[in-house]
């Protein structure tokens, strides 16, 4: 219940903060007018009246795409040799098959390995 109330006092914050800002503008076009009330010996009779009626305009978010230039850091990485391979270079040499007796590389003083030996 508490959940229910407190979405629709949010729903309600929200519709104000919207019609404030503009973002939606609500004219009434139509009064309302209540229907009329007879009582008689077959009961009661309802006759006439009109709901309002209301213009609603809200307004528009364009979407759109630009082309931007955006600099990138470069990336260099390190061997434990201390040699600097360029990350350009690592790219075209692409993964490197593991040689038999090899150590796998290490991350942060801990081996890893991507299969499981028998």
């Amino acid at each position: 219940m508490r959940a229910i109330l407190l979405l629709l006092i949010l729903l309600i914050v929200v519709a104000i903060g919207a019609i404030a800002t503009g973002f939606i503008n609500i004219n009434q076009t139509q009064a309302a007018a209540a229907p009329e009330i007879d009582v008689n010996q077959s009961g009661v009779v309802a006759s006439g009246g009109q709901a309002p009626r209301f213009d609603v305009e809200t307004g528009k978010i364009g979407v759109g795409t630009q082309e931007r230039t955006v600099k990138l850091p470069a990336i260099e990485v390190r061997p434990a040799d201390g040699g600097a391979v360029p990350a350009q270079q690592q790219r075209q040499q692409g993964a490197q098959p593991q040689q038999e007796g090899a150590q796998p590389p290490q991350q942060n003083g801990i081996a890893t390995t991507n299969a499981t030996q028998p």
